[in-house]
């Protein structure tokens, strides 16, 4: 549906983020980003995510300075709290019992860098996600598989996870891992990639 007029390197190692940007035909390198992901004390998730993505994509972008950058940070906040990936799998039950039967946000932080012609285009985008009501057996059985230990907050929405979702209001690969409806459209305002038709 899209090709690259620009080369673009993507500065993270997320499956989820490599699959997104292959789904829409781009050609793209892989580079993930090196950089120490801590939240400061009382930062804001939106300001977190917000200086992850940017952090990520000047690390990469540093590396690639003729090339086109796009990072992404993803984070689950229940109230003020940042959830992060699950540091073993008691704790991703925790996680996961935490938000059971609640509402949560998911919010990304993404850019858009290109070193040589100064641009930064970074931005926020939130979703709103209600869990159903599960107990400690089902959240148990659901880390037994392994899927929510390298995601944050615990759970993934695009496989098993989303048995657990009762609804959202937002976007939902924003929730995955990367707003796409928002990242396509920085990128073909930047004039990075443009629409073609497949023809059968």
């Amino acid at each position: 549906m899209y090709t690259n007029i620009h080369s673009i390197v993507l500065a993270s190692g997320s499956p989820r983020r490599k699959e997104f940007l292959a789904g829409l035909g781009l050609q793209f390198k892989v580079v993930p980003a090196s950089i120490d992901e801590r939240a400061m004390e009382a930062e804001a998730a939106e300001d977190f995510v917000l200086r992850m993505a940017k952090e990520k994509a000047a690390a990469v972008g540093a590396q690639f300075p003729d090339s086109w950058i796009v990072s992404g940070d993803t984070v689950v906040c229940l109230g003020q709290a940042i959830l992060g990936k699950p540091t073993s799998t008691e704790n991703a039950v925790e996680l996961l019992l935490r938000l059971s039967g609640r509402t949560h946000f998911v919010r990304s932080g993404f850019c858009v860098w290109q070193q040589n012609k100064s641009i930064i285009s970074a931005h926020s985008v939130v979703t709103k996600v209600r869990f159903t009501n599960f107990s400690e057996k089902i959240a148990r059985a659901y880390v037994a598989t392994g899927e929510p230990m390298d995601k944050a907050g615990g759970y993934g929405i695009q496989g098993i996870g989303g048995t657990l979702v009762a609804s959202i209001e937002g976007s939902y690969s924003n929730v995955v891992g990367l707003p796409m409806a928002e990242l396509v459209a920085v990128l073909e305002e930047e004039g990075v990639i443009t629409s073609v038709a497949i023809l059968p």
